[in-house]
């Protein structure tokens, strides 16, 4: 089940919700400030962790 971000129209509060099923008109997202339905699924970033010695993808300086 994915965790999505929203972004309510009305008091422009941002807020994570736990998706359990299909986002669809007759079951829409409402805000937990304001109890609105006019909320919008915003585009989350992603970051991604590389692990093992492959030698590349470090962060930290060389040398």
């Amino acid at each position: 089940m994915p965790i999505y971000e929203f972004r309510c129209a009305k008091c422009k509060t941002t807020f994570d919700k736990l998706v359990r099923e299909e986002i669809k008109p007759q079951n829409p997202v409402i805000c937990p400030n304001c109890g609105s339905k006019r909320t919008r699924r915003l585009v989350s970033r992603v970051s991604s962790y590389r692990s093992g010695s492959s030698g590349g993808g470090d962060c930290a300086p060389s040398g």
